[in-house]
Formats: structure tokens, C-alpha cells, sequence
């Protein structure tokens, strides 16, 4: 048992040594990738960087202090977070809440402050789905509905927006959850088939999604349109070739790369620090994702090992195709790269997801603690036990032999 608690305190400290560099790295290179934009647009230049140092200021806290909640409790009381997050997707399409921006109303102003829901709501669909798909035939048939009903709500919402990214992201994350819980195969395979062709006339419906799948087959056919971003991106990674341009001199970000601070921030990694930027990039995601999975095998009640299991798949998710969109492999969409791109949004939400995912691991090294002192007291408890009983047992022997000599001496005498 030592030997487990010890494995998983080394494990815990390499997942937030690699989260750490994550984020320092992403604090860099937002400065790096936005100085000029900032500069130009707000006049000045570290407004993005102060931005992202505001966001960690909230966000760390707040994943501290959910770590030390337990796991459970928001298994329990999950559907009321994400019936707050559904009110505020719903708050998107309220006149004088709502920030229409660039045809979609994904953003919800607050004061001098805006907050997109969508990024949150992976998470708390998350939260829902683990005890829906686990406790599915423990449930009535009203509670499949109502509870079934709050899961398809959000996806209904974001296609409203319309925010297709992040539809298919929970769409996936459900199905993963599903398929990790002991629902039944033969349901899960038929609804996947189910949802995956209902997809498709969903993804056809808006001719500006078409373009952009025709773009990802052919971007030079339409270079200075719906081909623009991923040929600049191209560049960028061929300007960066080995060793890069040196921090702060990517050519791509000065307007040429749109977003370059946000969805394209890794193409000016790969621009300003090479392919050994991105190389470390990659080798940081996949460090966060193999140290995460191995905290997971130490959680034995099963809930919380799908939960810790489905957060770190998300963030996965995401870092890839964040990636793979930037380097072409995958059509454009407004994804960013967790604890890297610039966004508030973004950064609280993830660090939600560390923060709930941590709750797990804590939770568990407090069982294992607890069960550790209780065998050592039952072992104390043992011991003292025996010492009494062989000093009772010696003290006897003592007795009975002094009372054999003095019979022996009366009968000498």
C-alpha cells in the first residue's frame, strides 16, 4: 500500500510539473504571437498577455479548490452545473447578453468581459453522462427522459449557434463515456451508427462548412479565400523549418495568420521555434496524457475512473485536433490548444477539468491513507495484544515456579 500512495504522489508531481511547463509555455508564446496584433488594435501590446495572467489568477484557485472537493459530490450534484451552463448558452441569444461574432453567437458579454459556455459545457456533460450511461437501468423511465433530455439540450443549443466544433466534441465525449460504462454494446454501437449519420446532413447544412471541407482537400484552389489560413499556417511551419525563426520573429503573425494568438497559436511555434518547438509541444501533451491515464489505473471506484478517464481523453481530443487542423491533416475549425492559445474561456474550463480530475486522485490517496493508518492501528492493537498476553503468560510461569520452591522448602523443613 505505501508502495501505491508512493506511485501515485510520483505520478501526481509529474502531471503537474509537464501542466506547469504547459502553461508557462502558453503565457510565452501568447506574448509572442500577439504583441504586434495587440499593439495595433488596443495599443498595447501586452494586453493579451495580462489577459491570460488575469485568467490563471482566477482559474488556479479555482482548480485548487475543486481538487479538494470530493469526486463524488460532483457526480451527484453535476446536473446542477450543467443546468447552469445550459442557462448560459441559453443567454447567448438574449439581445444585450449575447456578442454576435463572425455570424455565430457563441459569446456572452460581461461587462468589459466575454465568456463562450461552449467551453464549459464539455465538461459538464461530462459530469452528467458518467452516472446517466452507469446507473442507466437503475433509473425510471421519467428520470431517462429528464436526465436524457438535459444531455441533448446543449447540443441542440450549440448547433443553434451554431458552434459545429464543439458539437462534435461532446458528441464524442458522450459516446466515450458510453462505451467506457456497462451499458449495453449492442445499444451503443446502433445509437453511434444513429447519431454519426445525423451528423452528416447537420455538417452539410451551412454551405460555409462545405467550403471548408473542399478547402481542406484543395487549399490552393481558393489561396487568398477559404484556402488562406491553412496556406499561411503551411508557410509559417516551413519558415520555422528545424530550429525557427528565434522567439519573437515569426513573419506569419504580423496579419497574415488570422488568429494567430488563438487557434493558429501553433503554427507560430512551429514558425518561431521549429520543429524542436513543436516536437516538445507534442512530447508535453502526450507526457500530461500517459502520466494522467497511469493515475487513473490507481482509482478503483469506477464513476471516478470513467470521469478521470473522459477528462484527459478531452483534453487529448482537443490538443489533437487543434493540431492536426493547423498542420492540414483535418478540416479548418476554430479550435484552440488547451494551456496554450490565448482565451479565458478556454483556460478556465480546462483548468475545471484538472481541477475535477485531481479531486479523483485526491480522494483516492485519502482512502488509501485512511485504510494504511487503520491497518497499522489493527496491527498496533495485534501486537499489544500478544506483548500483553506473553507478559501475562511469564508472569504466571514466574508465579507458579516461586510457589513450587517454597513447597519445596516446607517440605524441607
Amino acid at each position: 500500500m505505501d508502495e501505491t500512495i508512493s506511485q501515485i504522489d510520483r505520478s501526481q508531481k509529474i502531471f503537474l510539473g509537464v501542466l506547469s511547463a504547459l502553461i508557462v509555455l502558453g503565457v510565452v508564446m501568447v506574448y509572442s504571437s500577439s504583441y504586434i496584433y495587440a499593439r495595433d488594435i488596443y495599443g498595447n501590446s501586452a494586453h493579451y498577455f495580462y489577459r491570460q495572467l488575469l485568467f490563471l489568477a482566477i482559474s488556479i484557485p479555482m482548480c485548487w479548490v475543486i481538487s479538494k472537493t470530493k469526486i463524488t459530490f460532483w457526480l451527484k450534484y453535476g446536473w446542477i452545473f450543467h443546468l447552469g451552463v445550459c442557462m448560459l448558452l441559453v443567454g447567448t441569444f438574449i439581445p444585450g447578453l449575447g456578442n454576435h461574432v463572425k455570424g455565430a453567437n457563441r459569446w456572452l458579454s460581461l461587462g468589459s468581459f466575454s465568456i463562450q459556455p461552449g467551453e464549459l459545457v464539455k465538461y459538464s456533460t461530462l459530469l452528467i453522462s458518467v452516472p446517466f450511461f452507469e446507473k442507466f437501468f437503475d433509473m425510471s423511465v421519467k428520470e431517462r427522459w429528464l436526465k436524457g433530455s438535459l444531455m441533448a439540450l446543449p447540443l441542440l443549443l450549440l448547433i443553434l449557434q451554431p458552434d459545429f466544433g464543439t458539437f462534435t466534441i461532446c458528441f464524442v465525449l458522450m459516446a466515450m463515456v458510453c462505451f467506457l460504462s456497462s451499458f449495453p454494446r449492442k445499444i451503443f454501437y446502433s445509437s453511434l451508427v444513429i447519431g454519426v449519420l445525423a451528423i452528416v446532413p447537420i455538417l452539410l447544412a451551412k454551405p460555409y462548412r462545405v467550403r471548408r471541407l473542399f478547402a481542406y482537400l484543395d487549399p490552393w484552389k481558393n489561396p487568398q479565400t477559404s484556402g488562406f489560413q491553412i496556406i499561411q499556417s503551411y508557410l509559417a511551419f516551413a519558415n520555422g523549418s528545424i530550429f525557427g525563426t528565434g522567439l519573437g520573429n515569426s513573419n506569419e503573425k504580423l496579419f497574415y495568420l488570422p488568429e494567430a494568438h488563438n487557434d493558429f497559436i501553433f503554427s507560430v511555434v512551429g514558425e518561431e521555434l521549429g520543429f524542436i518547438g513543436v516536437f516538445v509541444v507534442v512530447s508535453l501533451f502526450m507526457l500530461l496524457i500517459f502520466f494522467g491515464l497511469r493515475l487513473v489505473t490507481k482509482l478503483e471506484q469506477r464513476m471516478s475512473a470513467i470521469l478521470a478517464t473522459s477528462l484527459i481523453f478531452a483534453l487529448g481530443l482537443q490538443a489533437s485536433l487543434n493540431m492536426g487542423v493547423v498542420l492540414g491533416l483535418l478540416p479548418t475549425k476554430g479550435l484552440n490548444l488547451p494551456f496554450i492559445s490565448a482565451g479565458g474561456s478556454s483556460l478556465i474550463a480546462n483548468l475545471f477539468a484538472i481541477g475535477l480530475f485531481l479531486s479523483a486522485i485526491v480522494q483516492r490517496k485519502k482512502e488509501l491513507n485512511s485504510l494504511q493508518a487503520h491497518n497499522n492501528f489493527d496491527q498496533f492493537r495485534s501486537s499489544s495484544s500478544n506483548t500483553f498476553s506473553q507478559s501475562f503468560q511469564e508472569q504466571r510461569m514466574s508465579s507458579m515456579t516461586n510457589d513450587n520452591r517454597a513447597t519445596s522448602q516446607g517440605e524441607l523443613f
